[in-house]
């Protein structure tokens, strides 16, 4: 349809379909295409690609409950409850739990000796520099080198004193009976596009209920004891209260909303979320440190711990579904071109060995149906003395004598329209065998004429067209003209007028048909006499030598020809 034809806008376009007739083939067909719905069924129904979906929106809210008693380095047993061992790392869907912990008890504000190491060890007061600090420090440094103990001298510092010495938690942990702490986890979940809204804590779920589940016995408890959400992650409890860590508690809502198949239910999953392996040498584990203070005659003073724990991160996420007819419809839309496998799948079988290659020949010349580009025109010659016929592409620069082939073909003859012409010829002449080829069969009787060095019948007029350099012979020898069948298959005038009126049967008498459709007739019965039947995209070319002996039989009036212009709609036609 041509941009510029309005008229084209009232056309419809539609695709060619081949059908071939097998028993094979189309089993093979119902086959695949059978197995790709089932396929399309099935990742429908498991993935519900038929519904709508919509994001969790989620709030944790979390109880831990539990009671330890703990022997601390320098003081009685002390009992810990939630409110000791909570900390105040409480922040959003977390919560943490102390395990362990190091204790600096009775500090003051004061001067006192650090704790040594190699930036901090002195010997005199000139390696210490007053009021300098760095991030390892636990004070200001005053510029005096003091004796930290009987060997070692380091520079002191104000801070609160003394300095906690200790780096390394005890083991086992001194909080090593959290294990057996419980969580209670209240999850809130909605989702706004269905304006759904649920909890973990499920309306059959009671106080009594709730009393007494487990984990153990059910999945959908919302009560953790802590050492089993450990075991779950991966971990065991003992090494992982040494010094701390980070669990994350995930919980995965997927509903489904449609009224027959409503579920929506949470599912608890656990793993250790911190990376355990390179905490082995660089700041290992979760700690932090608070202060107790309290004032002993009029002295301020505090208690410092440094708490190693486990944080317990809750992670909501999840989706709901509903049933939705745009996104079925959109699903049916994207999943048809899985029918598409099919057709390849056999198109490359019909192609390949594994199917008779007869058939597939056959099946494929009707399939396919190529078509060359103006510019690379496939011509086909055929020479008096060869049986077979020729594929060349055409040339603007070489001799279309001297053309490689591309490949050459067995002749087929076209055997109807051959039967025809014999017998409107046997109607209007008569063969007679004994007849002499005619004496002159050259364009031009100039003396001083010079055979082409592509012609090889001496018969050929001279071109500056590489095209039309082209001889009816391979090798020396007689010109085609010279042939008996020649004068009367291709130049005989009641013969050409006879098959004139058979493709017009209505056209006016045959003795007022014009010269240029005798030409032209002339030509085709060439084509179809040296030719046969062309291959298909494949323009026959006329030799030079019969193209002049046609052109002096029947002439132009003003002397001008198109020349060779390959024809677009059938390859039995030229337009010489």
């Amino acid at each position: 349809m041509s941009c510029c034809d309005p008229l084209g806008l009232c056309e419809y376009q539609t695709n060619k379909l081949v059908r071939i007739r097998s028993v094979r083939l189309g089993s093979l067909k119902w086959s695949l295409n059978g197995a790709i719905l089932l396929f399309i069924c099935i990742m429908m129904l498991w993935n519900r690609k038929y519904q709508e979906f919509d994001l969790v929106v989620s709030s944790v809210t979390t109880k831990v409950k539990g009671v330890a008693q703990a022997h601390l380095p320098g003081a009685e047993d002390v009992v810990w409850d939630v409110v000791d061992y909570s900390g105040p790392l409480q922040d959003k869907n977390s919560f943490f739990v102390v395990t362990n912990i190091i204790v600096t008890k009775n500090q003051k504000q004061g001067k006192c000796p650090e704790i040594p190491s190699k930036d901090r060890l002195c010997r005199t007061d000139k390696d210490c520099e007053k009021g300098v600090w760095d991030q390892q420090s636990h004070g200001i440094q005053t510029g005096s080198c003091v004796k930290f103990d009987v060997t070692t001298k380091t520079c002191e510092v104000s801070a609160w004193c003394p300095v906690e010495t200790r780096t390394s938690p005890p083991r086992p942990a001194l909080l090593a009976a959290a294990e057996n702490f419980t969580v209670l986890i209240k999850n809130n979940i909605r989702f706004p596009a269905f304006n759904f809204i649920r909890r973990n804590i499920l309306p059959q779920m009671d106080d009594s209920y709730l009393r007494s589940c487990s984990r153990g016995s059910d999945s959908l408890c919302p009560i953790f004891r802590l050492g089993d959400i450990v075991q779950e992650a991966g971990e065991k409890f003992s090494d992982l209260a040494v010094e701390g860590g980070v669990i994350g508690i995930q919980i995965k809502w997927d509903c489904n909303l449609d009224r027959f198949m409503q579920r929506c239910l949470p599912r608890y999953s656990f793993r250790r979320l911190d990376e355990r392996e390179s905490n082995r040498t660089l700041y290992p584990g979760l700690n932090f440190r608070f202060a107790k203070y309290n004032t002993v005659n009029g002295v301020e003073e505090r208690t410092l711990y440094k708490a190693f724990g486990i944080r317990f991160d809750v992670i909501v996420f999840g989706q709901a579904g509903k049933f939705s007819f745009i996104q079925l419809i959109i699903y049916i839309g994207s999943t048809l071109s899985y029918y598409a496998l099919t057709t390849v799948f056999l198109d490359w079988l019909i192609e390949t060995s594994c199917y008779a290659a007869e058939s597939g020949q056959n099946y494929s010349e009707r399939k396919v149906e190529s078509v060359q580009d103006n510019q690379q025109r496939v011509l086909c010659v055929s020479y008096v003395d060869e049986k077979k016929l020729r594929l060349v592409k055409r040339s603007h620069k070489k001799s279309l004598q001297y053309v490689k082939p591309m490949s050459v073909l067995p002749r087929k003859e076209d055997a109807g329209h051959m039967r025809a012409v014999l017998c409107l010829l046997q109607l209007h002449v008569s063969v007679d065998s004994n007849a002499q080829p005619p004496l002159d069969c050259k364009p031009d009787q100039n003396p001083t004429r010079r055979r082409p060095t592509w012609c090889k019948c001496d018969c050929c007029s001279p071109s500056s067209l590489p095209q039309e350099q082209l001889c009816c012979r391979w090798s020396d020898g007689v010109c085609i003209t010279s042939s008996p069948l020649f004068q009367q298959l291709v130049l005989c005038r009641s013969l050409l007028e006879a098959v004139l009126l058979y493709q017009e049967p209505l056209s006016p008498p045959a003795g007022g048909a014009q010269t240029a459709s005798l030409r032209h007739c002339a030509y085709r019965l060439y084509i179809s006499w040296r030719f046969g039947v062309p291959p298909t995209d494949a323009h026959p070319f006329i030799p030079s030598c019969s193209v002049w002996r046609i052109r002096k039989e029947y002439p132009s009036l003003g002397g001008q020809y198109r020349g060779f212009t390959p024809a677009t709609a059938a390859p039995s036609t030229t337009g010489l």
